[in-house]
């Protein structure tokens, strides 16, 4: 079914489809006129691209796998991909990424939510051990299966919708590091605010756990406010953990 080899019902689909049909459609109508030989070539439809492309980041088969499937040649099906991932991104991310520019004119739930309006973690991508030292040193992330990871950063509001998405950077950056060169930072003030882990603690604006002192157990109005923390972050982990059911990002890249 659609629903097990994408993780999306027809409906979805054809939504996502909607977003991207013209990119989809210009797309293969250059690629039909790049056929210059006179052998026919099977190719996918607009639609079906797209299908096999969430197939591709749901389960992260090899595009040897895919193409065999579906009688295509190898370099079709990587070519493909490719494009139709550019298109996504170009289509889709702008519709379901929100920007943080106006995050101070919205309306959130009562709570911490009143005051900080964004989320922030980080997740990492396994990737296979590095051949070079420097690299692999680079690379070194203790909480992968592999101990080597790429780490990215996301940031959600209170309705668990996406408001930032990093660029990759290297496992070992600190999480602090990647917050202040993402450009997340611009954006805050007084009433938009992040909430994030003991990883961001240096950063004005960045509301995180209170440290417990040396010696001395937290007074009950810090456990409290840890409490309210760690249960508003439960939405940016609850987005990571939705994102890693797809292999491409669950599985070693």
């Amino acid at each position: 079914s659609c629903q097990q080899h994408t993780g999306h019902d027809i409906e979805q689909v054809q939504q996502l489809y909607s977003l991207c049909e013209q990119s989809l459609l210009n797309y293969c109508a250059h690629r039909n006129e790049q056929q210059t030989d006179d052998i026919d070539t099977a190719y996918l439809s607009p639609i079906n691209l797209l299908v096999v492309t969430s197939w591709y980041l749901r389960h992260y088969h090899t595009k040897r796998y895919i193409a065999a499937e579906f009688n295509l040649a190898q370099k079709t099906v990587a070519y493909s991909l490719s494009s139709v991932l550019d298109i996504l991104h170009s289509c889709v991310y702008p519709k379901f990424i929100s920007s943080p520019t106006n995050m101070s004119n919205r309306t959130t739930p009562h709570g911490p939510e009143e005051y900080h309006k964004l989320i922030v973690d980080s997740t990492f991508i396994a990737i296979p051990q590095p051949e070079d030292s420097a690299e692999r040193k680079a690379y070194y992330h203790a909480k992968s299966q592999t101990n080597y990871a790429l780490k990215v950063q996301i940031a959600c509001d209170f309705r668990h919708r996406l408001v930032h998405v990093s660029e990759y950077h290297r496992g070992s950056v600190h999480d602090i590091t990647v917050l202040r060169q993402s450009g997340l930072l611009e954006h805050l003030n007084d009433s938009v605010q992040i909430i994030g882990d003991k990883a961001y603690i240096g950063e004005e604006f960045v509301v995180t756990p209170r440290k417990k002192p040396r010696g001395r157990e937290l007074e009950e109005e810090d456990k409290s406010f840890n409490r309210n923390i760690n249960s508003a972050r439960a939405a940016i982990e609850n987005i990571n953990q939705r994102l890693k059911t797809y292999s491409i990002l669950g599985d070693v890249y």
